[in-house]
């Protein structure tokens, strides 16, 4: 578990997801700014449930305070084949530094497991963000309608051995 303090709010900590945290990931995607208008259809239907959260490395980052503190991002990382699955951070938490610290403590579990590299395939509004983390593009994913009727980025992590 790790730990870092936001300038403007309490601490953060970044712990393993668990099944009843399912609800929430769920909203959380579900109302995620970065899938309105057009993009809306990608994740209309999505579920996060407790059977994935169990099956993958799925980790949140939470803000410390009453009732256990707020989910303010997640992401799952699949091991076989290697790929960042899921990365959102809650509209109003965005800009605090939450989706780098939480692809740096996902860096951490990759190497950890013995990976060198990480696949995303990455939304197009968040291409910017992934530049930014470090990933290096690799490729596009094409289309695949009806859920995802528009081609995606391709990064790839790669993860240096300490």
């Amino acid at each position: 578990m790790s730990s870092r303090t936001s300038p403007i709010s309490r601490p953060i900590t970044i712990r393993r997801a668990v099944a009843r945290d399912a609800k929430r990931l769920t909203r959380l995607v579900r109302g995620s700014g970065a899938y309105e208008g057009k993009y809306a259809a990608a994740v209309a239907g999505y579920r996060v449930g407790p059977d994935y959260i169990e099956a993958h490395r799925a980790f949140v980052a939470v803000e410390a305070g009453e009732q256990g503190g707020r989910i303010l991002g997640f992401y799952s990382l699949v091991l076989v084949p290697p790929e960042l699955d899921l990365l959102f951070v809650a509209d109003e938490a965005q800009g605090r530094g939450i989706g780098r610290l939480l692809v740096a403590h996902m860096r951490s579990e990759a190497r950890a497991a013995g990976l060198d590299r990480v696949k995303v395939v990455s939304h197009r509004p968040a291409e910017g963000f992934y530049h930014r983390v470090g990933a290096v593009r690799t490729g596009t994913a094409l289309a695949s309608p009806p859920a995802v009727p528009w081609d995606r980025p391709e990064f790839e992590f790669r993860i240096p051995s300490e």
